[in-house]
């Protein structure tokens, strides 16, 4: 089997991953997942002796800048083994909406910025069709570091990353999150639901309303997606102007 045909089967797998979820997978995956998480718990413990007191004191960081200097180096789960740079987050600290994908691309651990390739377009274009800039809003990954030939991210290391996650929204207090991609979705909001199933709804994440849609990447593969992606932002624009404006 030739790359090319790999890369094509990769990508139509996941995006029926995009809309169905585990369902279809989970039987073979999940087994090996399992097995994977149990080789690496003992090496890779969320919370080891020595990480007690890292944790605790990024737990006490005042601010995104501080946070990142010292989180910078995490080395909680295997992802760390492969990263360029962490892909910490960016945008407004103050903003009232919070953009959460899946983890960083090539060019994203190059840069170490999110959604800074193709996707990236894709997602300022987004946010312009509902009238926000890119700096408006604060943008940032499940994951923030780059998985392996940009699998979807293990259960595990969603759940090593997520308190991090927790941590920005605390500092920047964002009214609205809008989750890009299922995998987004599972991570923040812990569904087994499908793509099709969360779209439209309104979720809760700490006091932020929660909504979720298609990843940009995913509307670059499959442009079909695009109508009903606009259907998802208008919802998302109407509940942002019914609670911020």
């Amino acid at each position: 089997m030739n790359d090319k045909l790999k890369k094509q089967i990769i990508e139509a797998l996941k995006d029926q991953k995009e809309i169905f979820g585990d369902d279809l997978f989970e039987e073979n995956i999940l087994n090996r997942r399992t097995k994977i998480v149990a080789e690496k718990k003992e090496k890779y413990s969320v919370e080891p002796e020595l990480f007690a007191e890292e944790k605790e004191e990024w737990e006490k960081a005042g601010s995104l800048e501080k946070l990142e200097s010292l989180i910078k180096d995490c080395t909680a789960c295997k992802l760390c083994e492969g990263r360029n740079k962490f892909v910490f987050g960016s945008g407004n600290p103050n903003a009232d909406v919070m953009c959460v994908g899946e983890g960083p691309g090539a060019e994203e651990d190059k840069q170490g910025l999110p959604f800074v390739g193709r996707a990236g377009q894709l997602l300022t274009d987004i946010l312009k069709a509902i009238k926000f800039e890119r700096d408006e809003v604060y943008i940032a990954n499940i994951v923030k570091c780059r998985p392996p030939g940009n699998r979807t991210p293990l259960p595990d290391e969603m759940d090593t990353c997520l308190p991090y996650l927790r941590k920005q929204y605390e500092l920047i207090q964002p009214k609205l999150i809008l989750c890009l991609g299922l995998t987004a979705a599972k991570g923040l909001l812990k569904s087994r639901e499908s793509l099709t199933s969360m779209r439209g709804k309104i979720y809760e994440f700490e006091d932020a309303k929660v909504m979720v849609t298609y990843h940009p990447a995913a509307l670059l593969r499959n442009p079909n997606w695009k109508r009903p992606c606009w259907e998802d932002l208008k919802k998302f624009k109407q509940l942002y102007d019914d609670l911020v404006k």
